[in-house]
């Protein structure tokens, strides 16, 4: 048996969204999804974001579904993800001036 259930990290995701507005994740579909691309992440060598005693014996799609579980993924939409990057790009477009405490004689 999976735990947590797919109808707990549901409830989970959804806890936020307010009345009226259309839940993050209606199926468990989405949740599948979800958390096999962060397993896949987790292959490809990003680091978990859980700490865990016996982390390398632990299955990377174990560790996505406690991520998930404990609230440190989120999932976006397609508009928000957009928003996301948008945001990252323009960001690195900035100049960043960098003082080293060095002065020109």
């Amino acid at each position: 048996m999976l735990h947590p259930s797919y109808n707990e990290l549901m409830e989970k995701i959804n806890e936020n969204v307010d009345i009226g507005d259309e839940p993050v994740v209606n199926s468990r579909y989405s949740i599948v999804c979800a958390t096999a691309k962060r397993a896949r992440q987790i292959i490809d060598g990003d680091e978990p974001l859980v700490e865990h005693y016996d982390y390398e014996k632990k299955k990377p799609l174990s560790i996505a579904v406690e991520e998930m579980d404990k609230s440190l993924l989120k999932i976006q939409t397609a508009e928000e993800k957009k928003e996301t990057e948008e945001k990252i790009e323009a960001a690195m477009k900035e100049e960043v001036v960098l003082d080293l405490g060095e002065e020109e004689e």
